[in-house]
């Protein structure tokens, strides 16, 4: 079984900051098959230029998290992920919207994060 990480769960993992994460989050990056979204990566790009919660580069963080957990980049078709993030209407947030597009077009898998909205719409939302 897959779970995804959310782009602040894969920071707090890369910066080895588990104490922010909750137990029951970590009991799920225990027991499954971590994946990221490619648009994880982009987001911790933007966020590492803009200075803001990591100091490292998405680059980084992806060989870090692949190294340390054995975390992929989900391969999944870009379009059948686009389609499936259309439908997603309770955010504007296109990082959102394609994180969780992807969780829920690989067998409805777990989705780590902390996001208050995300936990409110996607069922098989971990935290």
């Amino acid at each position: 079984m897959h779970a995804y990480l959310d782009t602040h769960v894969a920071v707090r993992l890369a910066h080895g900051e588990l104490s922010a994460i909750s137990q029951a989050a970590i009991d799920t990056i225990a027991r499954m098959d971590l994946l990221i979204s490619p648009m994880v990566l982009l987001e911790l790009e933007y966020l590492f230029e803009i200075k803001r919660e990591t100091r490292l580069s998405a680059e980084d963080i992806e060989r870090k998290l692949e190294y340390e957990l054995g975390v992929q980049v989900c391969s999944l078709s870009f379009t059948s992920i686009a389609r499936k993030a259309a439908r997603e209407k309770w955010t504007r947030d296109p990082f959102d919207r394609i994180i969780v597009a992807h969780a829920r077009t690989n067998a409805l898998s777990a989705l780590i994060s902390a996001d208050r909205l995300i936990l409110q719409n996607y069922p098989r939302a971990v935290w």
